[in-house]
């Protein structure tokens, strides 16, 4: 089977999936939840370790983007398997050609240091060193370059055939989820530990440089909107970007507005600073970036327990993340139906190694009565899944669980 007969198979089954009754009632149920219409907690299984699992011996494309292609179509294909909801939508992403210095968006590079495998972590790789650094720091223009793009699109329409639409993401390279945070890169370019030590040693300095950011990236939400280049593909929730208030994500080329988007947002590298240090400096640099749009999301996987008063001062925030590190009891009595409550239980604690169902159905019913109790809107998001052991069924298993878990509890 050449590496064309190869997508082409897999697409049709993925077209099939994606208009499949199953997942127009998804669509339903998210449009629903995320407008505060109660339904069953959701069940959103964000990140899976594909290239572990014995499936992926199937794969046969050589051409390294066509073999990209093909697991991203592979992941969507594994999804026809787990009870959950995410929904696989009729189209691929691809992303536009745009302008942007070689050494990174800043202008300086934003790296981490070589791993020793992919599933390690890695310190970052500081390019401030000094504070005169900050000098050589310039972002580019927003620029598309039409004719790459233009390339780009056409050789994926040809290979899917019509079979899966082909959307375009045309924003600008600071309106991309870890990039417009302005907390990731600071870190990249400063080092964790050491903005931790700036906002005691040289605030000013530290106020300086992220006020610069936050001007920079709502300026390429300027740009971006002045050209026309945001597009219903650019809905950013860490969810399903559903919701009764909204146009729903598709492929279509109309030019749209922040404010018909959802924005998100979070700042794991402050996770170790006070909430009054982590609204000095950094929730008031992101606060004017996320009420550009819409409605917003905030929070990964950085404990929050603390900082709720600062995040809804947020005039858009509809979706709140209770990572496993933050207080779940804390998060209900405080915000009860006021938000989306996001549930992420440790990964690891899930199903990394040996599943334990016990200990599944366990956390789960506990966190249930707790939001019962504050008659909260919540949903299930499994995600940072590094490893399963190379167990394929694992996810499968856990996603079994706590779908008869939820149905028992508050039916389908």
């Amino acid at each position: 089977m050449n590496d064309i007969t190869r997508i082409r198979e897999l697409a049709k089954r993925v077209k099939e999936f994606s208009l499949s009754p199953e997942m127009e009632k998804r669509r339903r149920l998210w449009t629903d939840h995320n407008s505060f219409v109660k339904t069953r907690p959701l069940i959103y299984i964000r990140s899976i370790p594909m290239m572990e699992f014995p499936i992926t011996k199937e794969m046969t494309c050589e051409e390294p983007w066509m073999r990209r292609l093909e697991l991203e179509l592979q992941t969507a294909k594994y999804r026809f398997s787990l009870r959950e909801d995410t929904i696989v939508e009729p189209y691929v992403t691809i992303r536009a050609t745009v302008d942007i210095d070689p050494q990174g968006i800043f202008g300086l590079p934003s790296e981490l240091e070589e791993k020793t495998s992919e599933i390690v972590c890695a310190r970052y790789k500081p390019s401030i060193i000094e504070e005169d650094d900050v000098k050589k720091l310039h972002v580019m223009p927003y620029r598309v370059d039409e004719e790459d793009t233009k390339i780009k699109r056409e050789r994926m329409e040809e290979v899917l055939d019509g079979i899966l639409d082909v959307a375009v993401d045309r924003q600008a390279p600071l309106c991309s989820m870890w990039n417009n945070d302005i907390s990731n890169l600071l870190a990249k370019l400063r080092g964790l530990e050491q903005i931790m030590w700036d906002a005691y040693d040289r605030p000013e300095w530290l106020h300086s440089l992220l006020g610069w950011m936050r001007d920079r990236v709502l300026e390429h939400i300027d740009q971006t909107e002045a050209a026309g280049g945001f597009r219903l593909n650019n809905h950013q929730n860490q969810a399903m970007p559903y919701c009764h208030e909204l146009e729903p994500p598709s492929s279509s080329d109309k030019s749209v507005a922040t404010k018909e988007l959802w924005g998100y947002a979070a700042s794991q590298e402050t996770t170790g600073f006070g909430p009054d240090l982590f609204e000095e400096f950094m929730f008031r640099y992101q606060k004017p970036i996320l009420e550009r749009y819409g409605l917003t999301a905030y929070g990964c996987c950085e404990d929050l327990t603390h900082k709720i008063d600062a995040i809804t001062t947020l005039k858009n925030l509809r979706r709140f993340s209770i990572s496993a590190f933050t207080d779940v009891r804390t998060v209900a009595e405080k915000l009860n139906d006021k938000y989306i409550l996001s549930w992420r239980p440790n990964p690891a604690s899930a199903c990394s190694y040996n599943l334990d169902e016990d200990f599944v159905r366990s956390e789960l019913r506990n966190a249930a009565d707790i939001f019962d109790a504050n008659n909260c809107i919540w949903d299930v998001t499994l995600k940072d899944l590094e490893t399963t052991n190379g167990d394929e069924t694992a996810i499968i298993r856990w996603t079994d669980i706590i779908r008869d878990e939820l149905e028992r509890r508050y039916g389908d």
